[in-house]
């Protein structure tokens, strides 16, 4: 099926608000190709173009596969796929640059944005494809912007519904450190939950909720609906982007202001990623014991000057954000992937203020290592907030 044909087509049913129902489409393609195709011909176009105008195209299966957390294309015939053990190139390919770019520009239609020569790039959130389980941010890029062609990323946000039990099981968490988790959520600290991009940070998050008292209100702040506790009592708030008109923003921050009037017991930011730290210490500060969250940062002692890049964007200095912070969150559980792509939480810090006034993450544990020097300090915590 050609291009031009495509466009007829797709133009066709956009001007008759038709649906996508397989008669309508055939007898669409057969129109604007004259008439002159058989019903073999008719058939492949129709399948064809079914891939071009519903779902993710040819990107469904990989989206809907188990265990896929991002789908990526650079070219036509480069497509690739993370399932939780690195990426790796697919056999998946696109007819040409032109279906890629198409493919790119419904997405961004779909996410409410737009795509074109005068906007050349687009961040939004996808729901509803596949099995409709799970929730897609796209990122798209066009030429001349992307020097190599439209670029395409996609990143499944799954539900993140493992509990603590189901993550030692795996590995992800050894049995020296599961007590600790478990005694930092007993003991109501505010802890971080540290690591790069796809290391596991939510799922994490998810599992130490999943462990918080039943008789507690944990509401969640998030800028995509990713966290799904295994708790009885969760309410969650999602941020909204601006409409294609440029209103209708909701932002992370907006949220918390709103959490803190909805009687929380714990107050959950799913990424703490920009102005929002500010109102989330306050909150913390105010009587919020337990509150937590996921931060981006290669390693524990990265987390406060990571904190302090985002409190600036907040319009708190640094001398006023280690003051917070020290009052705030006393514990930073650290996730990576290890050198086969598994996902582990390696390390366990506990925030120590210094005579400088800055706060500095000391280790408590270390995988592989056990308990660190920071380790007293932990449990002293959790020896203090468990006698209250």
């Amino acid at each position: 099926m050609t291009s031009p044909l495509i466009d007829r087509v797709r133009e066709r049913l956009a001007a008759e608000a038709s649906s996508l129902h397989p008669a309508v489409v055939a007898a669409a393609i057969r129109a604007e190709s004259g008439g002159v195709l058989g019903d073999t011909e008719v058939l492949t176009n129709l399948r064809a173009l079914q891939t071009e105008l519903t779902g993710a195209g040819p990107l469904e299966p990989l989206l809907n596969a188990d265990g896929t957390t991002d789908v990526l294309v650079t070219a036509p015939d480069e497509v690739w796929v993370d399932d939780g053990s690195g990426l790796r190139r697919t056999p998946v390919r696109f007819s040409d640059e032109g279906a890629v770019r198409r493919l790119a520009q419904r997405l961004a239609l779909a996410a409410g944005r737009r795509l074109d020569e005068a906007q050349p790039w687009v961040d939004g959130q996808l729901h509803g494809l596949g099995t409709g389980e799970f929730t897609v941010r796209l990122h798209a890029v066009l030429p001349p912007v992307a020097a190599g062609g439209t670029c395409l990323s996609l990143r499944v946000l799954r539900p993140a519904s493992q509990d603590l039990a189901a993550l030692i099981a795996a590995g992800t968490i050894a049995d020296g450190a599961a007590a600790l988790v478990r005694d930092v959520i007993a003991a109501r600290l505010a802890f971080l939950v540290s690591g790069g991009t796809g290391a596991g940070k939510t799922t994490l998050l998810a599992a130490a909720l999943g462990a918080v008292p039943q008789g507690e209100r944990i509401v969640c702040v998030e800028d995509a609906a990713e966290l799904a506790p295994r708790h009885p009592h969760v309410v969650k708030l999602v941020a909204r982007g601006a409409n294609v008109e440029g209103v209708g923003e909701v932002t992370v921050r907006d949220l918390v202001r709103q959490a803190l009037r909805m009687r929380p017991d714990r107050i959950v930011v799913g990424e703490v990623r920009g102005a929002e730290v500010v109102d989330l210490l306050a909150a913390l500060n105010t009587g919020h014991d337990g509150g937590a969250g996921t931060v981006h940062a290669n390693t524990p002692a990265e987390v406060p000057a990571r904190m302090e890049a985002l409190g600036a964007v907040g319009g708190l200095d640094r001398p006023a954000l280690h003051s917070q912070l020290a009052a705030a969150v006393q514990v930073v559980l650290h996730v990576a992937r290890d050198h086969t792509g598994a996902r582990r939480l390696t390390e366990i810090g506990v925030l120590r203020p210094h005579d400088d006034g800055r706060v500095r993450v000391v280790p408590a544990w270390r995988i592989g290592s056990g308990p660190q020097p920071g380790a007293e300090d932990l449990n002293r915590l959790i020896a203090m907030r468990q006698t209250r």
